[in-house]
């Protein structure tokens, strides 16, 4: 068994997207090559309205699924399909724009820190223009494997015989809430084939073992080869996301929030925007 190493450690860095949204970006719109087949993470969270509720009114996306998983907090979705939905604390919404959708994300006042995530997966050249998907999963149909000292909340893949409800995006990456108790060493099996990254968020701790540099939150490690993870916990714990998926290899076309393979089908895509014939009338 090959334990990974770190290949880089990103510093996340606040940024202000949709309406006025306060938001940290671990990554998203540079080195694509270093996060293939992932686009974009962002983290979201705020005890005051103020940083989120102008959230993100109508916009269009194309050649990407989305992976929205509440921590805590309510937010409002509706598309061009037809679908509307809330998803609330520990809830996930995975949305495939695949040939064009349309939607908004609008966040709801919550008495607390509103926190989550946001995932942005590549969809592969074959698979730009599908069918565009939508669905809500609850927090009770995500499963948690148990190990020693640690726990893995399977929000898409699997993981120890513990499936996730999302088992149908196109890249079948893995998206897992790890968490830690104080101290705790394990090591995680992951598929040798796929780019690995993991971004802290609560707590501390390290990716190379007991001995490795630990990372806190707002950090993101992208690991080298390998088929194992050896993770350490600090004194306060450790929470982070795990993200695995093979490289697509691809090249990216990226604006906004349109990624294609060419700068032409990006240009055309927002022309047929423009022009109202975005949407394939499905």
């Amino acid at each position: 068994m090959k334990n990974r190493k770190i290949k880089e450690i990103v510093e996340g860095q606040w940024v202000v997207e949709g309406a006025g949204v306060k938001l940290k970006r671990l990554f998203g719109f540079t080195n694509t090559e270093l996060t293939d087949p992932f686009l974009l993470l962002d983290n979201f969270g705020s005890a005051n309205p103020e940083d989120y509720m102008a959230g993100f009114p109508w916009h269009p996306h194309r050649g990407i699924e989305t992976i929205t998983y509440m921590i805590e907090g309510v937010v409002a979705h509706g598309d061009s399909l037809g679908n509307a939905g809330v998803i609330k604390s520990g809830q996930v919404q995975w949305m495939t724009a695949g040939s064009g959708i349309v939607h908004q994300e609008m966040p709801k006042v919550y008495e607390g820190t509103m926190r989550g995530f946001q995932l942005w997966a590549n969809l592969p050249k074959k698979d730009k223009m599908t069918r565009p998907r939508y669905r809500d999963i609850r927090a009770e149909d995500i499963k948690v494997f148990q190990g020693e000292g640690f726990s893995v909340k399977v929000i898409c893949g699997e993981y120890g015989g513990v499936a996730g409800p999302a088992e149908d995006i196109v890249i079948k990456p893995w998206f897992f809430d790890v968490k830690a108790e104080p101290g705790a060493e394990f090591k995680l099996k992951v598929r040798p084939e796929d780019n690995v990254l993991c971004s802290v968020f609560e707590g501390s701790g390290s990716f190379e073992g007991k001995k490795g540099a630990a990372l806190a939150p707002g950090q993101l490690a992208v690991l080298e080869d390998g088929d194992s993870l050896a993770c350490a916990a600090g004194p306060g714990g450790l929470r982070f996301m795990l993200m695995a998926g093979k490289p697509l290899k691809e090249p990216v076309a990226w604006r906004g929030s349109i990624v294609m393979n060419t700068e032409s089908e990006l240009k055309r895509a927002y022309e047929e925007y423009r022009k109202g014939k975005f949407l394939k009338g499905y």
